[in-house]
């Protein structure tokens, strides 16, 4: 058995603690750091600091562009290893690789949109996406191009957006998307809601007792996009406790918002005045709709019924 393992040659402790530090220290970037902070590094500081060279030399010290932090290898996904010195030793910092730092500009975009019940394909929509087929989005774009220059050379947000009306299915939703995409690259945050199924969910937040709560996210809002107003079967408790006083309070604190509708101002003005019990009330509708004016201009969108034609 002994002459049997006299055959293997097997390196002691030291032979391989030998190959790893000339691995270490003949590494280019260990060699180029060394070279930089010759001034400083002595043998001494190198023998002390040869684990933390190891780790360094053991990672990829650029981004690897591997389109994904999941596919990374090194210790940290998405982080790369800087080498430092520090309390007279040499140590390792990890800073984001340029895929990581794509990465979180991303969620942050995504973090400043905050959706309710709005579909995917809106949530995603960027002005560039915006078909110019007629001359109602040449306007419309136009606007939207002048609200965000507004915002890019005063830094203030304009304090009204535009109520969009038109026929169902024409992109008006697909609107305030983009606007929504363009001002979060901006770190501009906006509140997207679906009007119809809002209410809804607003009816079962009184007894969960965060009614308040809701509201006050959705009219404190920077910026504020209703979606699809009058198409709900609307009650008076829904148009005079939730939509009067958020719009209220957005008119008072001139907070730009953005509605859309299939209805222009004097049809909504009629569907407001007509709650679903068949109760008519021309004034509270004319007061809303005074808050609408105050805080939107209106903008017809015409063109053809795209979900019919997809």
């Amino acid at each position: 058995m002994k002459k049997a393992l006299e055959k293997f040659q097997i390196p002691s402790f030291q032979e391989r603690y030998n190959a790893i530090r000339n691995q270490i220290l003949e590494h280019p970037d260990v060699q180029k750091f060394l070279a930089e902070h010759d001034d400083v590094v002595n043998k001494e500081m190198v023998e002390r600091s040869l684990a933390k060279l190891y780790e360094y030399i053991s990672q990829s010290s650029e981004c690897c562009n591997c389109g994904s932090t999941e596919q990374c290898t090194n210790y940290l996904k998405g982080f790369i290893p800087k080498l430092y010195i520090s309390q007279n030793m040499i140590d390792v910092e990890y800073e984001r690789c340029k895929q990581k730092i794509i990465e979180d500009e991303r969620r942050e975009i995504e973090s400043m949109i905050s959706s309710m019940y709005m579909p995917k394909d809106v949530l995603s929509a960027t002005l560039q996406d915006l078909l110019i087929d007629d001359e109602s989005r040449v306007i419309i774009a136009n606007y939207a191009a002048d609200f965000i220059n507004h915002y890019k050379k005063t830094g203030e947000l304009p304090k009204k957006g535009f109520y969009l009306y038109g026929e169902f299915g024409v992109g008006k939703s697909f609107v305030l998307g983009a606007i929504a995409n363009e001002l979060a690259s901006l770190r501009v945050p906006s509140v997207l809601v679906f009007v119809p199924e809002f209410l809804r969910e607003l009816k079962n937040s009184i007894q969960d007792q965060t009614l308040q709560e809701k509201i006050d996210f959705v009219k404190q809002a920077p910026v504020l996009m209703l979606d699809d107003i009058g198409s709900e079967s609307l009650s008076s408790w829904a148009r005079d406790e939730i939509l009067g006083p958020i719009l209220h309070y957005r008119m008072s604190e001139q907070l730009p918002t953005f509605i859309t509708s299939n209805f222009n101002y004097k049809q909504l003005e009629l569907h407001l005045a007509e709650t679903s019990r068949g109760e008519v009330d021309v004034v509270k509708a004319a007061r809303i709709m005074e808050r609408i004016k105050a805080v939107t201009i209106p903008i017809e969108m015409t063109g053809e019924n795209r979900r019919q034609s997809e």
